[in-house]
């Protein structure tokens, strides 16, 4: 990783096809249940990051591949880290959906 890998954007469009190529994988929305339900990418799930410590009684399985993502890509920074944290193994934090391109549910 040189240094301007830290200033790299993850690339939310991407990650979307990597969590849809992936069998069991999990789209976490971690944006509040208002921001939501005002747009969010389908089939995505909704755990707002203050309540990041209910994820376990979700997803048990401490190596399904959880894909965040919130509004701008921090929460989802803030949520991932937290995720590995508890235990989890695979956990991508895709960025922000203001940077997504493809279809968003309302």
């Amino acid at each position: 990783m040189g240094i301007f890998d830290f200033f790299k954007r993850a690339d939310i469009d991407r990650g979307v096809e990597e969590y849809r190529a992936q069998n069991g994988g999990v789209l976490l929305d971690v944006r509040t249940q208002e921001e939501y339900l005002q747009g969010h990418i389908p089939d995505s799930r909704n755990l707002d990051v203050q309540e990041i410590q209910k994820a376990p009684s979700l997803w048990p399985d401490r190596n399904v591949p959880l894909f965040v993502y919130c509004r701008s890509g921090a929460r989802s920074g803030q949520a991932a880290f937290m995720l590995k944290n508890m235990g989890y193994t695979n956990v991508t934090n895709i960025g922000g959906i203001i940077d997504y391109h493809g279809e968003i549910v309302r």
